[in-house]
């Protein structure tokens, strides 16, 4: 029998089920798959774009900032890194947009959202051009993506003052492929000395080969629609670009890392309905060998991605949770 995703896309399934991969859903059905599940979640925020300085030219991001009077000591904040195969995805998407709001609304805090720069789209996935490319000229890879992130950490803990928030508990976090980046970023500025408050983890990737799927996960995947799975050359083809080449190193990858103590506080979540469970779970059992206090938690009845969709129970859950890290959570 099927595994039952949570109601609201269980009645969509049909709507991907016949599709050997998500290239091949008709673009009226997968319109139809990705349409609102409710309303934007309604907070009152300050909400503003800017640039912050970075090592291959200025990196977009976007603020969001509780209009409440700011308590004495600043507020928590995070800076979230969406996803999207390090091709795809942008400050607009629900994955980046809705989950700054919904967990700067819900925590008091203040959230910081990166554009960081694109990876060209793999052959694989439908692309085929190298117009993506850095300051030297050369397609972007590995480390762009992640020098851009660092940079955005660094920046919003030195205009704290500004942004009327405590230094002390700045929060890095982001979802799939932003997950991996801040992870790596978080393992980078460790090893500078100035960790950051907490790590936040959803569905990530952090190993470059994925590891070996359990006998349950493999039975789970098995009823999952094809079409919402990464199959084995896409993973591969999205390796290759992000690395362009290089060496997969820890912070590139930050589940290839030998010493993993000197991170923060960690929060790992991982979707039920996800090949990529494998990377974010294996990688818990890494931290707990490593001493790092770290909650995991599984989000029953999604697939990869669900923080993507909008007015989703699911995903106000996730922002339940991460708010509840920034509000009541610490070392």
């Amino acid at each position: 029998m099927d595994k039952t995703f949570v109601p609201e896309m269980e009645e969509r399934r049909h709507l991907v089920a016949p599709y050997p991969t998500y290239g091949d859903i008709p673009a009226d059905l997968e319109a139809r798959w990705k349409a609102p599940y409710g309303p934007a979640e309604p907070w009152d925020l300050e909400v503003f774009d800017s640039t912050v300085p970075g090592p291959h030219g200025a990196v977009p991001v976007r603020v969001y900032l509780p209009r409440t009077p700011p308590p004495a000591g600043g507020r928590p904040g995070l800076v979230w890194v969406h996803g999207g195969a390090f091709s795809f995805g942008g400050l607009d998407m629900a994955e980046a947009d809705a989950t700054a709001r919904g967990v700067a609304g819900r925590a008091d805090a203040v959230v910081v959202s990166v554009d960081y720069r694109l990876c060209p789209v793999p052959a694989e996935l439908g692309g085929g051009g190298d117009d993506r490319i850095d300051e030297r000229g050369e397609p972007v890879c590995f480390p762009v993506p992640h020098d851009d992130c660092h940079a955005a950490y660094t920046a919003v803990r030195e205009l704290a003052a500004d942004l009327h928030l405590d230094p002390e508990r700045l929060a890095i976090g982001g979802a799939s492929a932003g997950g991996c980046l801040s992870a790596g970023v978080a393992l980078r500025l460790a090893d500078e000395g100035h960790a950051p408050w907490q790590l936040l983890l959803v569905y990530p990737v952090l190993h470059g080969t994925l590891p070996a799927l359990t006998t349950e996960l493999t039975a789970t995947l098995a009823t999952v629609p094809p079409a919402l799975l990464f199959p084995p050359d896409a993973r591969g083809a999205i390796d290759r670009t992000y690395l362009g080449g290089g060496p997969a190193t820890p912070y590139a990858y930050a589940g290839l890392a030998e010493n993993l103590s000197v991170l923060p506080p960690t929060y790992v979540e991982n979707a039920e309905l996800d090949v990529l469970r494998a990377s974010g779970e294996q990688f818990v059992e890494q931290l707990e060998a490593a001493g790092v206090k770290v909650e995991s938690h599984l989000r029953r009845g999604v697939p990869h991605g669900h923080l993507d969709s909008v007015g989703l129970d699911a995903a106000a859950a996730t922002f339940d949770v991460l708010a509840a890290r920034l509000t009541h959570r610490g070392r």
